[in-house]
């Protein structure tokens, strides 16, 4: 990444998940054990809800969530916004290229509604600072439903990753985006062990809202 490059983006994490950190986290983010773990857990999240024909994804990575996503649904229409170059050319291998915004989640501007807005392990890696753009850019894009899927603690927390700091936080996303967006309404919530012998997940809390009137 050049010097033209890292001076779009807003934060340090946004940089550091566009560069080589990012490429490298795809390879250690794919495979059949995986796909198989998200689509339990998708599986899970989504017994709750129907008629989800169109899905976006906040941070899409290579397509592993959309993959099993899916399997589920297989008439989906499905978008991905990702920020990492490398990501996004796998990901229009998997989902139309068209509908692919490589871009960070802070320049993506909804020009339409999905049925599903999704964001899974992304959030707690944003910058705090920017958290309540990104809660209002997700609600604007779903039509019906969001999915939170993060590291949840009640209160907010900051904690080395991979070496580095301030580059992964915990919080109670789901609850702040209800606060600030009361037409959201909690569904279903659950979590995921990654301990779990069939279908592990990293310790993942997931909330699933409604939008209401």
């Amino acid at each position: 990444m050049n010097e033209q490059e890292k001076k779009q983006f807003q934060t340090d994490q946004e940089e550091f998940w566009a560069g080589s950190f990012g490429t490298e986290y795809i390879e250690r983010n794919q495979g059949e054990k995986l796909l198989a773990s998200n689509l339990d857990f998708f599986a899970k999240a989504f017994r709750a809800t129907r008629e989800v024909k169109t899905c976006i994804e906040f941070g899409a990575n290579i397509g592993m969530n959309l993959k099993a996503l899916q399997l589920l649904y297989p008439e989906q229409e499905q978008y991905g916004i990702e920020i990492n170059q490398d990501a996004a050319a796998q990901l229009k291998q998997t989902i139309a290229p068209e509908n692919v915004f490589t871009s960070s989640i802070l320049d993506f501007e909804p020009e339409q509604k999905w049925d599903l807005a999704l964001i899974k392990g992304v959030l707690i890696h944003l910058n705090p600072d920017i958290l309540d753009s990104v809660y209002d850019k997700l609600v604007a894009a779903t039509s019906r439903y969001l999915l939170v899927a993060e590291y949840y603690n009640p209160s907010p927390v900051a904690i080395p990753y991979r070496g580095h700091s301030d580059r992964l936080f915990k919080r109670d996303f789901a609850g702040e985006i209800m606060e600030r967006h009361p037409e959201m309404k909690l569904v279903d919530y659950g979590f995921a062990y990654r301990r779990d012998p069939s279908f592990p997940q990293d310790d993942i809390t997931w909330f699933l809202m409604e939008k209401g009137a």
